[in-house]
């Protein structure tokens, strides 16, 4: 068996795949997370780039690259890579603010824990819903889409032709308005009931003054929160769903517009 030459020319284009491939694994859902140690994220993105690096290597500019010329590749592939991951952490951002909504609304607003993924501390309802979104994440394979999107992007968008100049950043915010408006269509349900709650109690206030309408209403939105929570996990399970179903044409669409 015949080792393979390592020239100067394979190195370079090595580390141009390694730079796209690591930086999307760092920012991917799941993986990006603070409880996988570093050395096991290196050692996967060095795996992947691997395996590859030779299919996409006829996408690679070859020949002669000064140190600063390939530096700037790599600070670009860099670029695509966290963009990329970024678009599919929009979801789970949507979906930790749909939480965090809830659990304020419901009085949970003290009631924070530690994420390993964030390395922080958020709130209850938030921790639920972003584990949710991470186990529908893994059931539905969407994770095998980003090693897809790794070899499309290589396509598509071959190394040093990288460009901000059209449409891509105003794309990323259009996303980014969307997942906003997704979290409040997540959390409208509870939103609507706990304010008919909070409605119905102020006019019984009014009515019979010796209520403690206070120390009613905190096992009152708690438990109208957790029945609606359970009786629409299967509404937040499908706009989930669809939300991951669209990540293949906005990749598509960014690498258009990158391009």
């Amino acid at each position: 068996m015949e080792l393979p030459d390592f020239s100067l020319t394979l190195i370079q284009g090595f580390l141009i795949c390694l730079a796209r491939v690591a930086a999307m694994f760092a920012a991917i859902p799941v993986f990006s997370g603070g409880q996988i140690p570093p050395q096991l994220k290196l050692g996967v993105a060095v795996m992947f780039a691997m395996i590859t690096y030779p299919v996409v290597k006829d996408f690679i500019p070859v020949g002669q690259i000064t140190p600063l010329e390939l530096g700037l590749i790599i600070v670009s592939e860099v670029i695509l890579g966290l963009l990329v991951g970024f678009l599919a952490q929009l979801v789970f951002l949507a979906a930790e603010f749909a939480g965090a909504l809830i659990g304020y609304q419901m009085g949970f607003a003290a009631a924070n824990i530690f994420d390993p993924t964030t390395q922080a501390q958020v709130a209850l309802i938030s921790q639920f819903q972003s584990v949710f979104a991470i186990l529908l994440f893994l059931s539905l394979n969407v994770h095998h889409l980003f090693l897809e999107a790794i070899v499309a992007s290589f396509e598509m968008l071959p190394p040093a032709s990288l460009s901000l100049s059209g449409g891509a950043i105003p794309m990323v915010v259009e996303v980014a308005n969307h997942s906003f408006v997704l979290s409040i269509r997540l959390v409208a349900p509870i939103l609507a009931l706990l304010l008919l709650s909070t409605l119905t109690l102020g006019i019984m206030s009014r009515v019979f003054p010796q209520l403690n309408v206070f120390m009613i209403s905190f096992p009152l939105n708690i438990g109208v929160s957790f029945i609606v929570m359970g009786l629409t996990i299967g509404i937040v399970a499908s706009l989930l769903q669809n939300e991951f179903a669209s990540l293949p044409e906005r990749f598509l669409r960014l690498f258009n517009l990158m391009t």
